[in-house]
């Protein structure tokens, strides 16, 4: 895959427009495709704002924010967008028919020899790609907000070329980013399903009443995440002791929760109109600050913590360099 490939990104929602930000950083010429106009000229005000969060954090230079700006052209037209597309990046809706028609469209108008990438978490979306289309195909996962997340997880279908997989390993690695790559597709990966485990037990703490939404957070921020930024969850238990961790497996009282449909506290939540920093409520009461400042603190806060977490790696390294 080329440096300076040509992208096009289905779908401009919360993960597509970020996309196209973190490929046009990193060089490559994006069409932005989405069915909704609606969709595209919030697309526009999200990638303005992102660019000036992530110069004042200190992640791009002012004097880029132009010239990434212009490698992305918004293009309401699904044939034009793909036409000249080295790389086409799926990030539509989880939803088999919605998927499947976007492949079939995609194997109508873009290039024969094009890259077709899915940004699917959980669906296995190869079923649906069509036949001609298997071995230039794969799953590039991204991680929100993917212009400052890092990780990356890529996995083959049952007849992607494998040289396309390094190729897709290089590509992400140029862009700055950190490709974990799967051997085949994993349902989830690692990291959704380490949140998914988690979420179950969050899930039983708040619907049973013995935690509130301030004290897993909280738990979460100032014990698990505090070291897990450094030492991953793994190295955690080399330094706690793989004795210590055979003894808490079998001392534990509790059983782990089983899957559920649905939460009680989350359905009233939602029936009360609390459906996210969108909505300006959800788990927490976000008050008078608009989605816009949110995203900002948020991408502030994440860059200053992914600078602190780099410095202290390289000061006090915990593997041999």
């Amino acid at each position: 895959m080329d440096k300076n490939a040509r992208v096009a990104i289905i779908g401009a929602g919360l993960m597509g427009h970020g996309l196209a930000l973190v490929h046009a950083a990193g060089g490559h010429r994006v069409a932005l495709y989405d069915i909704s106009a609606e969709q595209l000229d919030t697309a526009v005000r999200l990638i303005e704002g992102a660019l000036g969060t992530l110069a004042d954090g200190g992640a791009i230079d002012r004097r880029d924010i132009d010239p990434i700006r212009q490698r992305i052209a918004v293009q309401p037209d699904l044939r034009r967008a793909v036409a000249d597309a080295d790389l086409v990046v799926e990030a539509v809706v989880e939803d088999v028919e919605v998927k499947r028609q976007v492949y079939a469209d995609l194997d109508t108008h873009a290039q024969a020899d094009a890259v077709i990438a899915s940004n699917t978490s959980y669906l296995d979306v190869f079923p649906l790609i069509p036949e001609r289309r298997q071995t230039r195909c794969l799953i590039t996962h991204w991680y929100t907000p993917p212009y400052i997340i890092d990780l990356v997880d890529l996995a083959p279908g049952p007849e992607t070329e494998p040289s396309l997989m390094e190729a897709m390993r290089t590509l992400s690695a140029e862009m700055g980013k950190k490709p974990v790559l799967f051997e085949r597709f994993v349902s989830g990966y690692v990291a959704n399903r380490l949140q998914s485990a988690m979420a179950l037990e969050i899930t039983r703490l708040l619907d049973e009443g013995w935690a509130t939404a301030e004290g897993i957070d909280d738990s979460i921020k100032y014990g698990l995440a505090a070291r897990m930024a450094t030492m991953g969850a793994l190295m955690k238990a080399d330094f706690t002791g793989l004795d210590m961790t055979r003894r808490a497996m079998a001392n534990r009282t509790y059983d782990p929760p089983e899957p559920k449909d649905h939460s009680p506290v989350l359905d009233r939540l939602l029936a009360e109109g609390r459906r996210g920093v969108m909505s300006g409520a959800d788990y927490f009461d976000y008050g008078d600050m608009n989605p816009g400042e949110l995203f900002r603190n948020r991408d502030l806060g994440l860059l200053r913590l992914k600078a602190t977490v780099a410095e202290v790696e390289d000061a006090f390294p915990l593997r041999p360099i």
